[in-house]
């Protein structure tokens, strides 16, 4: 029988390393997961959209430029119905980290979508949001982040905006459905082809 093979890549250093720059060198690959962070202690950088105008970073404020590797974002509503948190998960393991949204609290409006002719989630619809002379346009593509996936609804975040005047949904198949007038700060379900909606019930928050 064959003896497993015990030797290991092992690369020479090709020259001095620049300790100013953090620089490292391992010369077993492998070795990198064990020694090193993979994404070489980059922080991570959070940003806000600034009145659709441009986007300011808030990294030092959130406390969200962590130097860990992280790999998975999910923004879900987890403390407050609403409110967008975020969920990082690290790729070397380690604890999960949540970061709670503290804007103000403002209007919104969740929308779950349920096929009939279309797929069943109704995943590649199109949701545009009509207010006033103002539209919020969302595509219904749940994100998939390293070993994670966005939930398959789409959030509109509507600010002092008390109502919907239209919520017009290009389904896959080609169908166009519009909903009139609908309230907001609420969890709606929108069958294809059906003119009602149903309200999902709220979780109850995580406690303080």
């Amino acid at each position: 029988m064959s003896q497993p093979c015990e030797k290991q890549a092992n690369v020479e250093q090709p020259s001095e390393l620049d300790e100013d720059l953090n620089e490292f060198w391992v010369g077993n690959p492998w070795d990198i997961f064990r020694q090193h962070n993979l994404s070489s202690f980059e922080r991570n950088r959070a940003y806000v959209n600034v009145e659709g105008k441009g986007f300011l970073e808030i990294s030092h404020l959130t406390n969200a430029d962590v130097d860990s590797d992280s790999r998975a974002v999910l923004a879900v509503d987890i403390f407050e119905p609403g409110k967008l948190d975020l969920v990082v998960r690290q790729v070397g393991g380690g604890p999960l980290k949540f970061f709670r949204n503290r804007f103000p609290k403002s209007n919104y409006l969740k929308v779950s979508l349920n096929g009939i002719q279309s797929n069943r989630m109704g995943i590649g619809s199109r949701l545009i949001a009509h207010l006033g002379d103002r539209k919020i346009v969302r595509e219904l593509f749940p994100t998939n982040s390293y070993q994670s996936q966005q939930p398959a609804w789409v959030h509109f975040g509507l600010g002092k905006q008390d109502k919907i005047d239209k919520l017009e949904i290009q389904w896959p198949n080609g169908l166009r459905q519009e909903l009139k007038d609908l309230s907001v700060n609420r969890h709606i379900l929108v069958v294809e082809g059906k003119d009602t909606v149903q309200d999902f019930a709220f979780s109850v928050p995580i406690s303080q």
